[in-house]
């Protein structure tokens, strides 16, 4: 849809001037074209495997790398950013081995449900100010956002992948409107991180293999939400009290230094979820899990995950206390918490005790993986599940 000059001046007046009403903190706007060269490097992170069990990246690689394949009609992409930076530094909740750290973004109402209602009353007064036509998408869509953003001159993706803005440091949530409208493009952000390593050097399980490139595979947010299956023992105890995803690289970016606090009411903050203390935690059954995060990003990987997490937690945290209500969920109907429930014991429980545990366990226990968790603490195998 071609506009004039003039049109296309009033049309991004009136898109700044919602954008800001609607609770954005920076927009900016490119084209479909304006980022050829993420074709090769999302192929290249995949062909390397660094995507881990995230199939869909590799089943949308092509609409996801072309937003012009995503959508032929798009001529114009507007980008907008939500500040969601904390008022303090997450990583001081690993100073409390009893209390669950849980990433900021993910203590906040879901940011989809906040972000893609926002949009859609933005889009429509596009619509309805210049006509044509809209599409919303927030992080769930094959879109790469985060080039996107850098092409439009939000931010620029840091050593660590995410985006990072002068103005609101690594602490930015990204939605898209693609649109038929021709606007003016704004100019491309540089990349300012220098010599600097903060956020590789933060990383507590050497997720990075070089600047720039994450191997999702070693990442606490993917081990923690998209790995469906136990946490692979190497990276265990390098989770420490992380029970969903990980801020340390983010937190570690010195370009937070410029960044505000986040309105909480903008956000919906949930105080519950700063600090939950682990024994509360490990009650959870499903119906409890559900009651908690209702409305939390949180509820997405279901109960069972979950308390697999928090089993890791538990069993990094020292504290003997933690031992009966592990125990239970040895009992537990779901073979990836009786798993989780092993490990935790293995490292709280005295040797003696484990070793009963185990031998009555192992008599009825049908579940392979279970199983070898038992095996893994009693130290007849390594790692690998090799006889030690």
């Amino acid at each position: 849809m071609r506009t004039s000059i003039s049109d296309q001046a009033k049309l991004r007046r009136l898109i700044d001037r919602e954008a800001r009403r609607a609770g954005f903190d920076a927009v900016a706007i490119t084209t479909p074209g304006a980022i050829p060269q993420a074709p090769a490097r999302l192929a290249d992170f995949v062909a390397a495997g660094y995507h881990g069990s995230m199939g869909w990246m590799a089943e949308t690689l092509e609409r996801r790398a072309d937003p012009s394949v995503l959508w032929p009609d798009v001529r114009s992409i507007i980008v907008l950013a939500m500040n969601y930076g904390p008022d303090h530094d997450p990583r001081a909740l690993q100073q409390l081995p009893d209390r669950g750290a849980i990433s900021v973004y993910a203590r906040n109402r879901d940011y989809h449900d906040v972000i893609k209602g926002r949009l859609k009353e933005l889009a429509g007064k596009i619509v309805a100010a210049a006509g044509g036509d809209v599409k919303v998408f927030v992080d769930t869509a094959p879109v790469m956002e985060k080039p996107l953003a850098e092409a439009a001159g939000l931010g620029w993706q840091g050593k660590h992948t995410n985006l990072v803005s002068r103005e609101h440091g690594s602490w930015l949530f990204l939605g898209s409107i693609f649109t038929t409208a021709e606007l003016e493009p704004d100019k491309a952000e540089e990349d300012h991180c220098g010599s600097c390593r903060a956020c590789l050097d933060a990383c507590p399980t050497d997720a990075f293999p070089a600047p720039y490139k994450l191997d999702a595979r070693r990442c606490i947010s993917y081990l923690t939400i998209e790995n469906k299956g136990p946490i692979p023992p190497e990276f265990r105890g390098a989770i420490g009290n992380r029970i969903y995803g990980c801020d340390d690289c983010l937190a570690a970016c010195p370009w937070n230094k410029f960044a505000q606090a986040a309105s909480e009411a903008k956000l919906v903050a949930r105080a519950d979820l700063r600090e939950p203390a682990l024994a509360d935690l490990l009650k959870l059954d499903d119906a409890g899990f559900r009651t908690l995060f209702s409305g939390s990003p949180v509820k997405r990987i279901g109960r069972d995950r979950f308390i697999r997490n928090v089993l890791i937690a538990v069993g990094n945290s020292d504290d003997r206390s933690l031992v009966a209500p592990a125990r239970e969920l040895l009992a537990d109907r779901s073979p990836l918490v009786r798993g989780a429930a092993v490990w935790a014991l293995s490292r709280l429980a005295a040797d003696d005790t484990v070793r009963e545990l185990a031998a009555a366990a192992l008599l009825g226990e049908n579940d392979s993986t279970v199983r070898n968790e038992w095996h893994l603490a009693l130290g007849t195998v390594d790692n690998n599940g090799r006889a030690s």
